[in-house]
């Protein structure tokens, strides 16, 4: 994690905490960082000793998700790399490369568990997936991240 020259970080052993402080409270941008640093810093820890979970739920007919070692469509970026294969009413399954740091798994056909020690890294390829299908508002299909929920519209009535 790179850190801004004005913020320092200060680990206290006897309190087992770190305490992120900048030099000048006044300026606008050191306390936009400050936040910014302490909230990396608590994912960090977060990860490191629970780590991060995203749920995927699959909503619609016929959309289904496998985990697969091996890829048709795409090459693996690294050794022992892992595919999420989705069906979601393309002609074709779409295979994505489950990044390196995160584990994916299905425990149903239409659910995909990442988890991962670096939130952004999950999240980010969370968003990926979720990118094939995002939830529409009609008929309610899609995938949903992580108990996402949305509206549903009224049909228009002549």
């Amino acid at each position: 994690m790179q850190l801004p020259p004005f913020v320092n970080v200060e680990h206290d052993a006897a309190a087992r905490r770190a305490i992120v402080r900048i030099q000048d409270a006044d300026e606008r941008h050191q306390r936009e960082m400050w936040g910014t640093t302490r909230a990396y810093l608590q994912n960090h820890v977060f990860g490191v000793s629970e780590g991060h979970t995203a749920i995927l739920r699959l909503v619609g007919v016929g959309y289904r998700a496998t985990i697969e070692k091996a890829a048709i469509t795409t090459s693996p970026e690294y050794p022992g790399q892992e595919f999420v294969s989705l069906k979601v009413g393309y002609s074709h399954p779409i295979e994505l490369g489950v990044p390196q740091g995160v584990k994916a798994s299905t425990p149903q056909p239409t659910r995909i568990l990442l988890e991962g020690c670096e939130r952004e890294v999950v999240m980010q390829f969370a968003a990926k997936i979720r990118a094939w299908r995002v939830p529409e508002p009609y008929k309610g299909k899609g995938i949903f991240v992580n108990g996402e929920t949305i509206k549903l519209k009224a049909k228009k009535i002549k």
